[in-house]
């Protein structure tokens, strides 16, 4: 097995054991790891896709870690255009600026907070009034993936149900007792313009420059307890210090 579909493998088995109420993505075949589907809430209120849930393909490159993946969103959200590959730091269109290290997981989220931004030319992205991002938003809840035959909003309300059983069992959603806030992403912002060219379209020409995308995956309530441990067993040090040398003093 190769590392590209073990690592496939991995995050896949994450994402089924550590699920979000914001985010699901899976293989859409037991036997093609390459070809994934996701569906992703929109953005939290007052965002004008606050009421939308959109659904999106992924398709990872034979070198996946090593190359980012592709997405394209099926769902009509105002924000992107439908079927077609969209240009963002994290994406294939900008392989200079991913890491290894990043997952799908990360991935959706970045592009979650993304979908607020303002599209200005950008490669798949579209730019309309609001009114027509809520009317999409509010349409997106019922729309059906051919693919997988469900419903956005059946999708994610099995996720968020799934997220809930977790918290109550004493997991929690995304592994860290909650979902991972979307200010948990550090922002990155899409630069590619409409006369850029695509990934491996062989062009020579320079590109512009991209803003460096910098996920937070880790949750600061994993880190604070930590440091509260460290402190107690400092002051349980001195004390017992302190109270050896009243003890000797003493002798």
């Amino acid at each position: 097995m190769t590392t590209s579909l073990r690592r496939l493998m991995k995050e896949a088995a994450e994402l089924s054991a550590s699920p979000s109420p914001h985010v699901h993505a899976q293989p859409i075949s037991d036997s093609n790891l390459y070809d994934w589907h996701f569906t992703i809430a929109g953005p939290p209120a007052p965002s004008p896709y606050a009421s939308g849930i959109y659904h999106g393909r992924i398709v990872l490159p034979p070198s996946y870690p090593l190359r980012p993946p592709s997405f394209r969103f099926l769902t009509p959200s105002g924000r992107f255009e439908v079927n077609r590959e969209i240009c963002l730091s994290i994406s294939g269109h900008h392989e200079e600026t991913w890491q290894p290290a990043w997952g799908i997981r990360t991935a959706l989220l970045a592009i979650r907070s993304f979908m607020d931004g303002d599209a200005k030319g950008q490669v798949g992205g579209l730019d309309v009034s609001e009114e027509v991002r809520r009317d999409h938003a509010e349409r997106s809840r019922g729309w059906r993936c051919e693919v997988c035959g469900i419903s956005n909003e059946g999708i994610l309300r099995a996720w968020g149900d799934s997220c809930a059983e977790d918290a109550v069992g004493g997991g929690g959603c995304d592994g860290s007792g909650a979902a991972l806030a979307v200010d948990e992403v550090v922002e990155g912002v899409p630069d590619c313009v409409a006369d850029a060219p695509a990934a491996g379209s062989g062009s020579d020409a320079p590109r512009e420059p991209v803003a460096s995308f910098a996920p937070v995956v880790a949750s600061r309530q994993s880190v604070d307890p930590w440091i509260d441990r460290a402190i107690v067993g400092v002051l349980v040090a001195l004390v017992f210090m302190v109270l050896r040398r009243v003890v000797y003093s003493e002798d």
